[in-house]
């Protein structure tokens, strides 16, 4: 890419579009172009024609979409496949109506299937039942990789496809319902920490910047108790759902940003289609290659918080998917690798989330 190319980054206020967005600008890209949601709607076919209309990017990376944990994944399934297929149909269809030259588009490793061999190779897509509770948000990334697939068969796009694992770290999202695992047991351990120190200053600050069920900083003690203890937070102890067996690797999402921009600059789709009269599995998994059960992330945390109470499972809640490790070979043949280990991205996340309770 060139530096002065017009780059649109959608999503450039999430988790990895901040990150991408942020190393674009650290390797010296010049035009970039972001919207937030109240600017631009991408579930609004119309506003995403215009926005493409009058902006014309060069290239474009898709890192917005409709994203959640478990809990939120098996509640709001209509919602998780609705708006990701309208988001991704508008903007890779408005990219290739305005000839784009390259794009890239963010899936998930939730798109294989739940018993699948392990580690995870790209090949595998397709060949079993998804995960239940989060099988519409798969489905849609599916839908959303076979997009970039099948335009580059047809029309000879240059799109890829990467699908990284669960990541976390600056700009994640701490709602207790709607979060991802590690963001939501940070949150819980740290104000179960604070409840068990007395520290309600710290609490209500907490819950100002990010209120929950609309309970904020100024409700009473007895209030806020309340509605903690209903996502498993006390002031002695903290509750997780499942049986925390579950295996999962973590990317940290300034790394995955790194991976995403390499890609950019140095990936096309010649060097993933393979071989054969079928062209399938194109896409790239973004990974460590290394996995935690979930009981020792939670310990983890435990010990970076410095958290004194006691950790429970509520294993009549469901595990998900009891292991998923993505197999990085594609992605270190084509020359990237990660850096940061779990236990420094753990400390990382937790600074940053202390940082802006304190801001």
């Amino acid at each position: 890419m060139e530096k002065s190319a017009k780059i649109y980054v959608a999503g450039h206020r999430g988790l990895v579009g901040s990150a991408i967005w942020n190393n674009l600008l650290a390797k010296g890209y010049t035009n970039l172009i972001g919207r937030t949601h109240r600017e631009l709607d991408l579930m609004d076919c119309m506003a995403v024609k215009r926005f493409f209309d009058e902006e014309r990017p060069d290239y474009v990376i898709l890192a917005a979409a409709h994203v959640g944990g478990i809990m939120a994944n098996n509640t709001y399934r209509a919602d998780f496949i609705y708006e990701n297929l309208q988001i991704q149909q508008n903007v890779i269809g408005e990219a290739f109506r305005h000839d784009v030259k390259k794009l890239l588009a963010l899936g998930s490793t939730c798109i294989y299937p739940r018993d699948c061999p392990q580690p995870i190779k790209e090949e595998y897509l397709l060949t079993g039942e998804l995960e239940y509770t989060n099988e519409p948000y798969a489905l849609s990334k599916i839908v959303g990789l076979k997009m970039c697939e099948s335009f580059n068969l047809q029309y000879g796009t240059n799109y890829i496809a990467v699908m990284p694992t669960n990541l976390y770290g600056p700009n994640d999202n701490f709602h207790l319902e709607n979060s991802h695992v590690m963001p939501a047991m940070i949150r819980k351990v740290f104000l179960s920490h604070c409840m068990r120190q007395g520290n309600w200053d710290a609490v209500r600050a907490d819950m100002n910047l990010r209120p929950v069920e609309g309970t904020n900083g100024s409700a009473t003690q007895e209030q806020i108790t309340a509605v903690l203890a209903k996502y498993g937070i006390a002031a002695d102890t903290v509750t997780l759902w499942g049986t925390g067996n579950p295996l999962r690797e973590f990317l940290w999402s300034e790394e995955m940003a790194d991976a995403s921009v390499f890609i950019m600059e140095h990936v096309d789709f010649k060097d993933v289609r393979g071989e054969g009269k079928e062209v399938r599995n194109c896409h790239i998994n973004i990974g460590t290659g290394k996995e935690i059960a979930i009981g020792d992330l939670a310990r983890l945390i435990v010990k970076t918080v410095g958290y004194g109470g006691e950790l429970r499972f509520d294993t009549s809640k469901p595990d998900g998917t009891p292991r998923k490790l993505c197999d990085v070979t594609k992605l270190h043949t084509l020359g990237w690798h990660h850096k940061i280990e779990i236990e420094e991205g753990v400390r990382k996340l937790y600074e940053w989330y202390r940082r802006s309770i304190e801001a």
